[in-house]
């Protein structure tokens, strides 16, 4: 049975805990922004994709977005004093892609710059957003990262949006 014919009701297992099954083929579709965490090791610049990015507060600026313990990124992440989240362009599958995967230099890949203040920054986004990292809670087998947002850049492209496990763009239409 396929996520988007699972049945609209699933129990919970004896113990009232959520199966994780459902719980991922709720979530696959579930539509999400998609952005790539960057942030530097002292040595070079780190970069992983992400669906989990929120808005936690307008005032102040607080953002935050959720890491798997398991992934390469994590030990960089788990001391980064400062990450920039990059939200990618409906165009940037391949960005997307090329962050997800293991085992390669993320960043030999794509076209992105320092700023000023030392972030690296995509080329080609929606937009991005950089700040202090203000708390790293463990949530399962997962951290989630609170972000006090100090600096962003708002560009014109519209964004990718990630669900059911393929790429989508946004359509404007009036009901």
């Amino acid at each position: 049975m396929s996520a988007d014919t699972a049945p609209a009701h699933h129990p919970a297992h004896a113990e009232g805990v959520l199966d994780r099954d459902t719980f991922a083929a709720l979530f696959r579709r579930h539509p999400a922004g998609v952005a790539v965490i960057s942030l530097d090791d002292g040595e070079k610049p780190i970069g992983f994709t992400a669906t989990s990015v929120i808005s936690v507060s307008a005032q102040p600026a607080v953002l935050a977005f959720s890491i798997n313990d398991t992934s390469s990124s994590w030990p960089a992440l788990s001391v980064a004093e400062t990450v920039t989240v990059n939200l990618l362009a409906a165009d940037q599958q391949q960005v997307s892609t090329v962050f997800a995967t293991s085992g390669i230099d993320r960043f030999s890949q794509v076209d992105w710059h320092r700023e000023p203040t030392g972030e690296a920054v995509l080329d080609g986004t929606s937009g991005w957003i950089s700040g202090r990292v203000l708390e790293r809670v463990p949530a399962g087998s997962s951290h989630l990262i609170l972000v006090a947002a100090d600096r962003a850049e708002l560009a014109q492209e519209e964004p990718l949006v990630y669900r059911n496990r393929t790429y989508h763009q946004l359509l404007e239409y009036q009901i």
